[in-house]
């Protein structure tokens, strides 16, 4: 009967449409050639609805994962006259690739309610159908006997496995130390009801807000305090942390004062490292030179480094790579070099020429004068093989708003200069153009600056400039520690990778 099936556990697989289901058979109607399963599983997830219900024809295979308890006991050969609910699905017994016997369930073209066999369990001993049995179609039309014998057929991970040679016998199976303790393994794993499943997921969160963590922290600390052992150090001692930068070794103690000169210095200043750089008097600056012109370090070499570094710092100042790209060829910067005729002068027009080199439009004002320094001459010559614009009057400077200005008007000698009246016409325009200034070695004397800086350029070692000089910045010219050493200065260099540094008031 139909009803027997009741109660059994089976596995429907409904195609790639509608996937497959599991769950338990609680309803049979061979009329409409439906079956019922209660507490159905799709695709390993639980279905919202207690009950689904399939047709015959949406069923492509189907298979009996667990039947329920013993019923009679009775020969395999009698086996009585059982209808299945399932039409259109057949009963073929194989063997698998390990040599047990597996059961395979394939869709039948006819229409008529297929039998399908019932297995009965004993607690005795296992029963097992032999995997040469085949189920024909004759077979499978007929309706299944009820078997006989008191031997029940074993259920094996969803399988059926035989270890009889006789297609229709039946044989009991034999058992052993191996044996039983994979069937032991086997019932722990796999023995679980499916009704024993949760319907609900684990609460993680909620789980995790029971375990108080600093409560076991504290705890612990007050065990290793009691008990004398400190396996992560004493207990108000802090790890060390160092960033990626420091060693972690121990070295020798930094010494920050590096340059001594001989002279109480008026100012000190400091670079971002914490090294201490004073600033020395004019006197002592220009002996400075003097030697190192006299060593071979002669002005050209040093208006070249001079233009180098302050044109290097220029460029830093109007935006570096992301001003001075390929892709903003329109946006040119435009610089004003206010250039006096003097060696600052000429430090200026050098700056001008690598400004220039570097796509950079330059306006270089410089007064006429009947008589020029060699050495503005030959830098002169070379600022006109560039690009850059000449000026001698303050009417050709531009109206509008620079990108930048750059003061090298100011020298610490020839100070009638400040009476003429070009100095006077250039002074008027830059404090009235509103664009940031530069100044290049600047005097020492706050009343010589008639244009207020927003940046300064010292070279070698810088001046005891005032608040008008605006922040201070070192550049490195080339003069060997030697000649420091020899006008009497203890130098080490404090430029460390870069040529250009920042200094801060003390």
């Amino acid at each position: 009967m139909a009803t027997d099936w009741l109660g059994s556990i089976v596995s429907i697989n409904c195609g790639e449409s509608l996937g497959v289901y599991q769950g338990r058979v609680s309803a049979v109607d061979q009329v409409s050639q439906t079956i019922s399963l209660t507490r159905p599983f799709h695709n390993g997830v639980k279905c919202l609805v207690p009950e689904v219900t399939f047709r015959a024809g949406d069923i492509t295979e189907l298979k009996i994962l667990e039947i329920p308890g013993p019923r009679d006991n009775r020969q395999c050969g009698d086996l009585p006259q059982t209808e299945t609910s399932i039409p259109g699905v057949g009963c073929q017994v194989g063997p698998s690739q390990n040599g047990t016997g597996k059961a395979l369930k394939k869709p039948m073209s006819s229409s008529a309610p297929q039998n399908i066999p019932k297995r009965i369990d004993t607690k005795n001993q296992d029963i097992i159908i032999s995997p040469q049995q085949q189920c024909s179609k004759s077979y499978m039309d007929r309706h299944v006997e009820t078997l006989t014998q008191s031997k029940g057929f074993r259920r094996r991970h969803n399988s059926w496995s035989s270890s009889s040679r006789h297609p229709n016998q039946v044989t009991p199976k034999k058992s052993g130390l191996k044996n039983g303790q994979m069937k032991s393994k086997d019932d722990e794993c796999f023995g679980d009801d499916i009704d024993e499943i949760p319907d609900t997921d684990f609460d993680f969160e909620g789980n995790l807000a029971l375990f108080d963590k600093a409560a076991v922290f504290e705890e612990i600390e007050t065990y290793e305090r009691r008990s004398g052992t400190r396996s992560r150090g004493t207990p108000n001692e802090k790890p060390a942390r160092y960033r990626h930068d420091e060693n972690i070794l121990e070295s020798e103690p930094i010494v920050y004062r590096r340059i001594v000169v001989p002279q109480n210095a008026n100012k000190e200043f400091c670079t971002d490292s914490g090294l201490v750089v004073p600033s020395v008097s004019y006197e002592l600056h220009k002996k400075l030179l003097s030697v190192a012109e006299k060593h071979g370090l002669t002005l050209e070499r040093r208006l070249e480094m001079t233009g180098v570094c302050a044109s290097q710092m220029a460029l830093s100042l109007l935006g570096g790579p992301n001003r001075l790209n390929p892709k903003n060829v329109h946006q040119r910067p435009m610089v004003a070099l206010l250039c006096g005729p003097h060696v600052k002068g000429a430090q200026g027009i050098s700056c001008g020429r690598h400004l220039s080199n570097h796509d950079v439009h330059v306006i270089l004002f410089l007064p006429n004068f009947v008589k020029m320094l060699e050495s503005i001459t030959n830098e002169l010559n070379l600022f006109s093989k560039t690009q850059g614009q000449q000026v001698s009057s303050v009417k050709d400077l531009p109206d509008s708003p620079v990108d930048l200005v750059i003061n090298c008007l100011d020298c610490h000698e020839n100070a009638f200069l400040r009476d003429q009246p070009w100095y006077k016409a250039v002074v008027d325009w830059a404090n009235q153009n509103r664009a940031p200034v530069l100044s290049i070695d600047p005097p020492i004397s706050e009343m010589e600056q008639g244009i207020d800086a927003k940046w300064s350029l010292a070279l070698g070692l810088p001046l005891p400039l005032g608040e008008r000089a605006g922040r201070v910045y070192l550049c490195d010219i080339g003069i060997p520690q030697k000649v420091f050493q020899e006008v009497g200065i203890n130098y080490h260099s404090p430029f460390g990778c870069k040529f250009v540094i920042p200094l801060h008031s003390t």
